[in-house]
């Protein structure tokens, strides 16, 4: 069975997560630098079958634009480009840094290791594909 990959974009570093090949279990993968989330897509997707792309979408409160909504924007119409065969969700991704931040620190996770953003970036990726998994059910 394919996996499905989520994506927290930023304008520095993007987390990732990917489903195990049953679609059971969230797991975090990296965080790249966002100038080379393509390059790491496009030879992650030569090694593992892929056929979902779960996009976080950041909205405020109030349903509107962020700051970071056309940059991702930008980004979904280059993964549709790249990958027309994956199906591609944008998933409103409010409150997955937060949700994020809770986790590690409920985890246990070190202060030394919680302030590494990239850590978090993972983390939001993986509660969004969570997050994902479970309206399919």
């Amino acid at each position: 069975m394919p996996r499905i990959l989520a994506i927290d974009f930023g304008l520095k570093r993007t987390g990732l997560a990917v489903t195990d090949p049953l679609q059971i279990i969230a797991t975090a993968l990296d965080t790249v630098p966002s100038d080379t989330v393509i390059p790491f897509l496009q030879q992650y997707f030569k090694k593992e079958e892929v056929t979902e792309i779960v996009l976080g979408y950041p909205r405020t409160l109030r349903n509107e634009d962020t700051d970071m909504t056309e940059p991702v924007r930008k980004l979904s119409a280059t993964l549709q480009n790249l990958f027309p065969g994956k199906k591609l969700i944008l998933l409103d991704e409010r409150f997955t840094s937060v949700l994020a931040q809770r986790t590690l620190l409920a985890s246990g996770t070190k202060k030394k290791d919680r302030q590494v953003k990239g850590n978090v970036d993972k983390v939001s990726a993986t509660i969004l594909l969570q997050d994902y998994m479970n309206s399919k059910h």
